[in-house]
């Protein structure tokens, strides 16, 4: 093989047609509005997730105050049964 003729099945045709230019218009279309679809995605994920947030620390402010009249129930019912055994038992 000679150079010559490696140089010729190596010979790259440098033309841009239209339909490159436009294939290459187009692709960069796609990719900026899936970028932007994907920033609007995240905004809307993070817009769920702070509402989320808000909502467990609000269960939980409700679990904690179910929990302290949960308790208070509790000591309330075992000073009556204390009350109700001492009145049963005989002097």
């Amino acid at each position: 093989m000679n150079a010559n003729s490696n140089t010729k099945s190596w010979h790259l045709n440098r033309q841009i047609n239209l339909s490159v230019v436009i294939q290459l218009v187009l692709l960069a279309g796609l990719i900026l509005g899936s970028w932007v679809n994907l920033q609007r995605q995240l905004d809307l994920l993070q817009r769920d997730v702070t509402q989320l947030l808000q909502c467990q620390k609000e269960w939980k402010t409700k679990f904690e105050a179910l929990s302290e009249k949960s308790i208070s129930y509790e000591y309330r019912l075992r000073s009556l049964e204390s009350q109700l055994c001492n009145k049963e038992k005989p002097d």
